[in-house]
């Protein structure tokens, strides 16, 4: 039987080791760290089994949710840097690399919550990082190959922050649905 999950708010940002983001930057890692703990907190005191349960049509879950917005933090901040290397080139993604890419859903065998959840906070560090240090905001790089992206498209890096902002809201709002469908648990009211 696995233990459940108790969440702990991170750190203040700017602690001794960490620098820290003023004016347009503290707004936009505050924006994201509400939408980060809102996220997180759905997944309260649960199991690793409730984490890896879908509760919904989808095939969601609240492990593998938060492994996605991981996943998708960790790709988009290496953009920011790299361009459009950092990503995979979407239109000709296999059958099978969309199968792997799905994995990213849910939580497979020998994942924890506990693991999840660490790996996101590391992401999380490692962003407020780039965004307090990072040079410019208005640096721009070409977007990635995607059915998604516009033809010549270019994205700033406060562009980028603010899709991580608008993606990581969104997936707070599916695991709030999920947890409720779980256990009748709300992430507020």
């Amino acid at each position: 039987m696995s233990e459940s999950v108790t969440v702990n708010e991170p750190a203040t940002q700017g602690s001794a080791d960490e620098p820290t983001a003023t004016g347009e930057r503290a707004d936009l890692l505050e924006a994201l760290a509400k939408h980060r703990h809102f996220l997180r907190f759905t997944t309260r005191d649960l199991t690793d089994e409730q984490a890896g349960r879908r509760t919904t049509v989808s095939q969601l879950c609240l492990g593998g949710l938060i492994k996605h917005v991981t996943v998708v933090e960790r790709a988009w901040a290496r953009f920011i840097l790299d361009g459009p290397s950092a990503m995979p080139d979407f239109t000709s993604m296999t059958e099978a690399d969309w199968a792997r890419r799905a994995d990213e859903f849910r939580m497979l065998p020998g994942e924890t919550l506990t693991g999840v959840l660490a790996d996101y906070a590391e992401v999380a560090r490692r962003t407020d990082e780039l965004v307090a240090t990072l040079p410019d905001l208005d640096a721009t790089q070409p977007l990635p190959k995607a059915p998604w992206s516009e033809p010549g498209g270019r994205w700033s890096a406060r562009r980028v922050l603010m899709h991580i902002i608008t993606e990581t809201a969104q997936h707070a709002g599916h695991a709030d649905i999920i947890r409720e469908s779980l256990d009748g648990a709300k992430t507020m009211g």
